[in-house]
């Protein structure tokens, strides 16, 4: 390949990593108009720049190559959009693997800035000194759940992370509450928080414990009342507390927590450094802390 069509290639690479930043909803068809692509080319270089308010859209850059497309007569301009358009459209595989180039890229950004808050913030995440933590607390691995007791998958995984927790007596477990399914969700984590800060560690496990097994909505305030005269606690004493800012407070943390952890969903779990996302059998997750023991050896 001549280097002049190298550099085509390379520019329209560029364009779909452009196109891509901008939102693939914004793109109907395999290739964007010329008009727009001219106007994605001077950013396409350099996609970690903060977008404009109006378009969404990155400065211009101000590498060597987006000074050199600055540069361009409006003729040379207008033949590379023709040439670049025609590549595209004889060669569309160029921006799916510019656009699988990308994601990987920001994976390896988030995977770096998730490590790098792990090991800049212990406290916050280790020891927050409001989540309730289980099993043995001077275990050799600290695992923690983000959880919804509205979330399936974290039902799910309920049993298995319990009697992993149970069997194995060497996990200090950590329970973040995390509601991200709707006001039934935050109602529900309210409710177990206010019990914790109410009635301590030993009815948090029990509530919590019950609520992850409970059929009909957690979040119901009436199925709540039962559960908690269930097991003879002062239900007005928590429900006075579940509007109280300390409550909220928790929950603001945690969310802040997990927005800079790139969490987005329950149950995701955190083994040490280490953030697995979803719903993993039990034999994965001893996996995952064999590794870990032996790392640590």
């Amino acid at each position: 390949m001549t280097s002049s069509k190298t550099a085509y290639v390379l520019t329209a690479a560029a364009v779909a990593l452009g196109v891509f930043a901008y939102g693939a909803d914004k793109v109907r068809g395999p290739v964007a108009a010329p008009a727009a692509m001219a106007e994605a080319m001077p950013a396409a270089t350099g996609h970690s720049e903060k977008p404009t308010a109006e378009h969404g859209a990155a400065p211009a850059a101000t590498s060597a190559g987006g000074s050199e497309l600055a540069d361009l007569s409006g003729m040379q301009r207008d033949a590379l959009r023709r040439e670049i358009q025609s590549y595209l459209m004889d060669h569309p595989e160029v921006i799916f693997e510019a656009v699988e180039a990308y994601r990987a890229r920001e994976a390896e950004v988030q995977q770096q800035a998730q490590t790098d808050m792990l090991k800049s913030e212990p406290e916050a995440i280790y020891d927050d000194g409001f989540s309730w933590i289980g099993g043995n607390p001077e275990g050799d691995i600290v695992m923690i759940e983000f959880m919804d007791y509205r979330c399936g998958y974290c039902r799910r995984a309920f049993e298995d992370v319990k009697s992993l927790v149970e069997d194995d007596g060497n996990i200090k477990f950590i329970v973040k509450e995390y509601p991200v399914l709707g006001d039934d969700s935050v109602t529900a984590s309210r409710f177990a928080i206010a019990t914790l800060q109410v009635a301590g560690d030993e009815a948090y496990e029990q509530v919590h414990n019950a609520m992850m097994t409970m059929r009909g909505n957690p979040g119901d305030k009436v199925a709540l009342t039962r559960l908690g005269e269930s097991l003879g606690l002062d239900t007005d004493a928590i429900f006075a507390r579940m509007d109280d800012e300390a409550v909220t407070e928790v929950i603001g943390t945690n969310r802040a927590l997990g927005d800079a952890l790139g969490i987005s969903g329950t149950p995701t779990f955190l083994f040490d450094h280490q953030l697995v996302v979803g719903a993993v059998p039990r034999s994965q997750m001893e996996e995952i802390i064999e590794d870990l023991r032996e790392a640590a050896e």
